[in-house]
């Protein structure tokens, strides 16, 4: 009696370690949806959440008078170069601007990447997912190709940081059995 006691204290502490180490999986909180955005690129098309739906992208917001904004941007032109036959693609929202400053801006960059200005509605969606908003520039927004922010980035990226975090967004999530 005492044997099958022991042996069925030893099955439940088994039990339950083994239902404590995967209740963090089955609790775990996935990252947020991305927000619905609308808005016209600077070069008059439209660019918004349900056009990038099954896409990763990154919403990189920026100022052509920052100069880590305009560090990152030939890396950032490079990789949507690269990987945009791959279903990436950045989104430039340019902040603090006007229209002819940062039309010149693109076309000196060869900006190959959708630009649209920030309105307040723009930054006010994607802010709440940065604590306190977004008070610093640039400021990088992550979605990977299942609509979700996966990473909120504030200051610039390196060509190999923006890479890993684009090749890690492109990944298809792995659905539980």
């Amino acid at each position: 009696m005492v044997k099958m006691f022991r042996y069925s204290v030893k099955v439940w502490m088994f039990s339950f370690i083994m239902l404590a180490s995967s209740a963090g999986s089955l609790f775990a909180v996935p990252p947020p949806q991305a927000p619905v955005f609308s808005a016209l690129s600077m070069d008059g098309k439209s660019v918004g959440s349900s056009g990038l739906a099954g896409k990763a992208y990154i919403v990189n917001f920026f100022a052509s008078w920052c100069p880590p904004c305009r560090a990152e941007i030939p890396d950032m032109v490079s990789l949507q170069n690269q990987y945009r036959s791959k279903g990436f693609t950045f989104i430039g929202v340019a902040v603090n601007e006007t229209v002819p400053s940062i039309s010149a801006f693109i076309k000196n960059n060869r900006i190959s990447y959708p630009v649209v200005m920030a309105d307040e509605q723009l930054v006010n969606s994607f802010g709440r997912y940065a604590e306190g908003g977004i008070r610093v520039i640039p400021t990088s927004f992550v979605v990977n190709s299942s609509g979700r922010i996966t990473q909120v980035i504030t200051g610039p990226r390196s060509r190999d940081a923006f890479e890993k975090i684009i090749l890690d967004a492109l990944r298809k999530p792995v659905k539980a059995k």
